[in-house]
C-alpha cells in the first residue's frame, strides 16, 4: 500500500504534463465540483492492499461539457482488478473508485454530447478515448493521446496508454463503475448502445473481457491448424480458447490448475472436445530439471515441437519460485519472466508468444537467447482497443454465434462487493466471471445465475 500511494504523491510533486481532459478525479469531491453533496452512492472503493470496502460518496457530477452521467446496471470484477487488490500496481490513492467494466441507463448528458441520449442503455469501454488523436482514428483506442496525461507512466514506458476507468492514478485517474453512478468522461466516443435484443449479462462484456480475448487472438494471429497454448484458464483464457476455435485452430492448450481447469473442460464445445487438452502447472515442476514441466508436455501435445502460439492470459505478479518472489518483495523486479519463458520455450521453433497478461514494468531473467536463437516473435498485445470491435461483437452476441454467458459463474449485489473480491481472489466456489447487480440493475435473464448473497 505505502509504494503504491508514495508513487502517486511522487507523480503530484513532478506535474502531469497536458491535461487535455480533468486528471485524477477517482471519488467525488463537493468541494471539488466534482461530487454532489445533496445524494450519495455505494461505491467499492480501495483502502490498501487485500482491502476494499463498500461506502457511500457522494453522486458525481458533470464534470466537463462532454460527460454522461450513468446509471450502473452491471458491472464485474476482471483478473486485472486483483493486482490492484494485491497493491501491484502503482499510484493507487486511498478512497480511489475501482472498476472498469460496466453498463447503464444514461441519466444526464453534458451540453456538448451529441450522440448519446438519456434513458437508453449503454455499454462503456473501459479505456476513454477522445475519437479523434491519430491511434483513435486508426481505431486503436486504447492508446489514446489525449486521455492520460501522467508524466511517470511516460518516462517509464516510453509513451502513455489511454485513460482507464478505475485503474489507479497510472492510467489518469478516473473512477471506476463498481458503484452505483459513474461519470464518463468524452461520452460519445466512449459508449455503445446496447439493443433492445441484447440482456446486460450478455452486453456488459463488450466492455472488456470480450474485446481483449479477441485482440489476444488476432493480434497473435491464431492461423488455422495452428495449436494454440493458453496460459490462464480465467474468463480472458476461456473467451481466447473460444475465438481461436473460430479462427480454425487444431488444438486449445490450457495451462492452469483447478478449479479452472474443471470450469474450462465443463464449460467447453461439445463438437470441440478432440481439441482440448490440459495442463495442471502444480503438478508439474520448473526450472533446469529432468522432471516433467510445462514445456516438456507442451512438447509432448505437439509432436515434440511446441504449439505454434501461446498467449499469456495469467499476468506478471505471480512468481513460482523462491528467487522471483525474493527479488518481486525487494524491488529488484516488478513482475517475474517464469511465464514468459514457458512460453518462449514451449512454442516450436519461429513460433509466436502473446502477452495479453498485466506487466507493470521491469522483469529478470529472461530467456533472450531462446528467443533469438529460434526465432521466436514475442509480441505485447497491449491494453485492447475495444472500440476497434465491440461492435462486430455485439453483432456475434446478436446472431448467435457468441455466447459470452458461457463463463458466467456467479451473480452478486455490489453491497457484497468487498466480500467477493477476497472469493474472487482464492476463486471460491469456482468464481469464474460474475455479474454484479445494482438498485438499478434489470430482471435477471434467463439462463444466467441466480443471485448469490454473502452475509
Amino acid at each position: 500500500m505505502a509504494t503504491a500511494q508514495l508513487a502517486y504523491g511522487i507523480e503530484k510533486i513532478v506535474g502531469h504534463g497536458p491535461e487535455h481532459i480533468k486528471q485524477d478525479i477517482s471519488t467525488f469531491d463537493p468541494s471539488k465540483g466534482t461530487g454532489d453533496a445533496s445524494e450519495l452512492m455505494k461505491a467499492l472503493v480501495w483502502e490498501g492492499a487485500k482491502k476494499v470496502q463498500v461506502v457511500e460518496v457522494p453522486k458525481p457530477k458533470i464534470v466537463e461539457p462532454t460527460d454522461v452521467i450513468l446509471k450502473v446496471t452491471g458491472s464485474t470484477i476482471c483478473g486485472s482488478d486483483l493486482h490492484l487488490f494485491h497493491g501491484a500496481v502503482m499510484q493507487m490513492n486511498k478512497g480511489d473508485i475501482l472498476g472498469h467494466e460496466f453498463c447503464g441507463i444514461v441519466e444526464q448528458v453534458g451540453p456538448a454530447v451529441q450522440k448519446v441520449k438519456p434513458g437508453k442503455r449503454y455499454v462503456v469501454s473501459f479505456q476513454i478515448a477522445c475519437g479523434h488523436c491519430f491511434y483513435c482514428k486508426n481505431k486503436l483506442s486504447s492508446q489514446c493521446e489525449m486521455t492520460n496525461s501522467n508524466t511517470q507512466m511516460k518516462a517509464m514506458y516510453g509513451g502513455r496508454t489511454a485513460g482507464i476507468f478505475g485503474y489507479s492514478h497510472l492510467t489518469g485517474g478516473f473512477a471506476g463503475g463498481q458503484a452505483e453512478y459513474v461519470r464518463v468522461p468524452l461520452a460519445d466516443a466512449n459508449m455503445l448502445e446496447i439493443p433492445d435484443d441484447v440482456p446486460d449479462e450478455k452486453a456488459l462484456y463488450l466492455s472488456d473481457v470480450l474485446p481483449t480475448s479477441y485482440n489476444g487472438v488476432k493480434d497473435t494471429a491464431v492461423y488455422p491448424g495452428d495449436a494454440l497454448a493458453l496460459f490462464g484458464g480465467g474468463p480472458i483464457g476461456q473467451m481466447m480458447g473460444i475465438f481461436a476455435l473460430g479462427e480454425g485452430a487444431s488444438k486449445v492448450i490450457y495451462v492452469d490448475t483447478e478449479p479452472r481447469l474443471s470450469f474450462i473442460k465443463s464449460h467447453w464445445p461439445a463438437e470441440h472436445a478432440d481439441k482440448l487438452h490440459l495442463i495442471d502447472f502444480k503438478q508439474l515442476s520448473f526450472g533446469i530439471t529432468n522432471k516433467e514441466t510445462v514445456v516438456s508436455k507442451l512438447k509432448d501435445l505437439t509432436d515434440n515441437r511446441g504449439p505454434d502460439v501461446a498467449i499469456d492470459c495469467a499476468a506478471g505478479e505471480y512468481a513460482k519460485g523462491w528467487l522471483h518472489w525474493l527479488e518481486m518483495q525487494v524491488g529488484a523486479e516488478t513482475d517475474t519472466s517464469e511465464i514468459i519463458n514457458e512460453m518462449v520455450e514451449g512454442v516450436r521453433n519461429y513460433g509466436r508468444v502473446g502477452l495479453t497478461g498485466v506487466y507493470v514494468g521491469y522483469t529478470n531473467h529472461f530467456n533472450v537467447g531462446s528467443l533469438m536463437q529460434r526465432g521466436i516473435r514475442l509480441i505485447g498485445n497491449g491494453q485492447a482497443p475495444v472500440h476497434k470491435y465491440w461492435e462486430e461483437l455485439l453483432q456475434k452476441i446478436r446472431d448467435g454465434t457468441l455466447d459470452p454467458t458461457i463463463m458466467l459463474s456467479h451473480r452478486v449485489r455490489l453491497d457484497d462487493m468487498d466480500k467477493v473480491y477476497h472469493k474472487f481472489d482464492t476463486k471460491e466456489d469456482a468464481m469464474q466471471k460474475i455479474f454484479v447487480e445494482t438498485k438499478f440493475s434489470l430482471p435477471r435473464a434467463p439462463g444466467t445465475p441466480e443471485l448469490t448473497t454473502y452475509e
